[in-house]
């Protein structure tokens, strides 16, 4: 996705299904400027749980043939779109830099999988996804505060439907709700 200045500025929001984000993507004016792509994320922390304890993240990602390394600072305290420090650069392989990873201390924490449609309108200002997950579907929105508030109005959405929580998170909520214990957020193999 691309960030503001080296920071990423975001909200998520609930859809009914695909065709539904689709379609409000749509009328609104985006068309994909990136085919869907399945993404395989693996996060890092250390045995002590540093990084999500300080509420940052660090994370090997492949989707498709591309893989990513990622990091994010702690988001911004009472904002509300999530607002944070972003790094991430390109890597010529996902398991060689996991390795690395590893090495330097840190071990494989939680796996979650999406199918990411990248959509983006005329106008520019931002980047909008639709991230078909394990728990649900989500459209994305990421860019300039204004941008985004701007788009989520003209999508149909308020701002009480911003989502900032992570998909780890919203998934370990649900979890909680439903007695399940939590595990990777993955999809079902069979």
């Amino acid at each position: 996705m691309a960030s503001t200045g080296g920071r990423e500025i975001e909200i998520k929001l609930a859809v009914a299904d695909a065709a539904a984000g689709r379609a409000i993507l749509r009328r609104a004016g985006f068309h994909v400027s990136r085919r869907r792509v399945f993404e395989n994320n693996t996060v890092f922390d250390t045995a002590q749980r540093t990084l999500r304890v300080a509420g940052a993240l660090l994370r090997v990602r492949t989707a498709g043939r591309a893989a990513t390394l990622t990091y994010k600072g702690p988001a911004v305290a009472g904002s509300r779109h999530k607002n944070r420090e972003e790094l991430e650069v390109e890597v010529p392989d996902a398991r060689t830099t996991a390795a690395i990873v590893e090495r330097l201390g840190f071990e494989p924490v939680f796996r979650y999988q999406k199918y990411r449609t990248e959509y983006s309108e005329t106008s520019g200002g931002g980047m909008a996804t639709l991230d078909e997950t394990p728990i649900g579907v989500y459209l994305e929105l990421e860019g300039a505060a204004r941008w985004i508030d701007r788009t989520a109005r003209r999508l149909g959405f308020a701002e009480s439907d911003y989502i900032t929580a992570s998909y780890a998170t919203l998934y370990v909520e649900g979890c909680r709700r439903r007695g399940v214990t939590p595990d990777d957020m993955v999809f079902d193999p069979s």
